[in-house]
């Protein structure tokens, strides 16, 4: 069973066409999964729906409990890019034996085919099933360890440190 745990982020968002802003609504993550035609076993826990940078260090801990509790040796978070790379590291610290992988999006998944996080959803399940025991970041088709990777705000993309 893998554990995916939802904390929102663009990959979350929608848009408001009457306003002109991006808001949170509820997760599309079991839209995904059924759209994917996805046949793991995937038990979904909604934690929360936040842009990465309003988390807070209670946000952070209830991240870090469900992750130590989960009976699952392979987990998946959705979380907003912008502070994906911070949390990876706390839950490093944490030393524990599961394959947790966190991924996002630079494009809503509510904006359709142009949203890359379609993608890299699968890739995020598909690597918390084969990659060793760690804490990753998958975004763009690529696996990162979590001290082996920053964000690139000027290319909009993560890349190898």
């Amino acid at each position: 069973m893998i554990q995916l745990i939802v904390t929102g982020g663009t990959f979350d968002k929608t848009y408001d066409h009457i306003h002109g802003k991006l808001y949170f609504n509820e997760t599309h993550i079991p839209q995904m999964l059924e759209r994917s035609r996805c046949k793991l076993p995937v038990n979904i826990t909604p934690l929360f729906l936040k842009d990465s940078l309003e988390l807070t260090q209670d946000d952070l801990k209830q991240i870090e409990t469900i992750c130590s509790q989960s009976l699952s040796q392979s987990i998946v978070i959705t979380h907003g890019t912008d502070t994906m790379v911070q949390t990876a590291k706390k839950l490093a610290q944490l030393k524990l034996n599961k394959t947790i992988v966190l991924t996002g999006a630079m494009i809503p998944y509510a904006f359709g085919s142009s949203s890359d996080g379609f993608f890299n959803l699968g890739c995020a399940l598909a690597f918390s099933q084969c990659l060793s025991p760690n804490v990753y970041i998958t975004m763009q088709g690529q696996y990162f360890l979590w001290n082996e990777v920053e964000k690139n705000t000027d290319l909009g993309l993560f890349e190898k440190i």
